[in-house]
């Protein structure tokens, strides 16, 4: 994995801004519609298994369509075995360079492609539930949940700022630094973050309250990834998910859910972090373990 770029002063990891921002709304240039759009994922990728996550809960299958790309990426970036049915492309990068020639950045998913104007109308990853959620609501399943119910859009917005910034991007930016400093700062806020979701769930089932929301969403997917994944692979290594009561018995609560026990593939997200990122696990050993029961009571 290059990171180029995103390694500011100070051996800080500083992300990369999504290039393709268009929104999916009423009277705009991307109307919501069935089956104009094609979603394209990781069951790998803990961004874009938000969006998995989200599609199955609003019983959008049918909706959107998605096509799931490899989770070994090579130098030309995501790979869609076989091809994809929708576009004929192998590589992701192939729609980001139809839409932008000039595009240098890495190709990233989750993304969204027009098959009307053939066009990626967004990889904008924060969005794209949101989208859902909101543009795509004439669609929903009967008895699908609310999401971002309007009354709590603030305070959902507020959250979601604290995890994506301590934990979501916290744990990258532990696991990308390239110094002492960078990495200690960010490991820190990381367990601070967890530390005060601990202390939010307590009592409640969910980050708001007794209904699943966009936050618990945006919060499962780097939980899923944190014991497997980021404890060892990112130096996340003062405590475990596991050490955490509360916030372990909030996890298998939400894995105990079929949109998001069926969207988390543990052998991909595993394969995928281990041997792709190269610059941090040059040997590509996917280690084994560690045994951890997500169906127990």
């Amino acid at each position: 994995m290059k990171l180029g770029r995103e390694i500011a002063e100070g051996g800080r990891f500083v992300r990369q801004p999504n290039r393709f921002t268009a929104r999916i709304e009423a009277d705009g240039e991307y109307p919501p519609e069935a089956g104009r759009y094609q979603l394209y994922a990781s069951y790998a990728c803990p961004w874009a298994h938000r969006s998995l996550i989200v599609r199955e809960l609003l019983g959008l299958q049918d909706v959107v369509g998605v096509t799931i790309v490899d989770p070994i990426r090579d130098e030309k970036g995501w790979r869609v075995p076989g091809g994809d049915p929708v576009t004929g492309m192998e590589y992701l990068s192939e729609l980001y360079l139809a839409t932008d020639p000039d595009y240098q950045g890495r190709y990233t998913v989750p993304c969204v492609w027009d098959v009307t104007t053939k066009r990626l109308v967004t990889n904008d990853y924060p969005q794209i539930t949101l989208t859902l959620e909101t543009a795509f609501a004439p669609w929903h399943a009967e008895g699908a949940p609310d999401l971002y119910p309007a009354g709590l859009r603030e305070e959902i917005d507020a959250l979601n700022t604290v995890i994506f910034d301590g934990f979501n991007n916290g744990v990258y930016k532990a696991g990308f630094a390239t110094s002492q400093e960078a990495y200690d700062d960010a490991v820190t806020t990381v367990f601070a973050t967890l530390d005060l979701l601990e202390e939010r769930l307590a009592g409640r089932p969910y980050l708001h309250g007794d209904a699943l929301t966009e936050s618990d969403v945006r919060l499962y997917p780097t939980l899923a990834r944190f014991d497997a994944v980021y404890h060892s692979h990112f130096k996340c290594a003062i405590r475990r998910l596991t050490d955490y009561p509360v916030l372990w018995a909030y996890a298998r609560r939400l894995y105990a859910i079929p949109a998001f026990r069926d969207t988390t593939d543990f052998d991909q997200i595993k394969r995928h972090y281990f041997i792709t990122q190269t610059n941090i696990n040059p040997s590509q050993i996917v280690p084994q373990g560690p045994e951890i029961d997500w169906t127990a009571a």
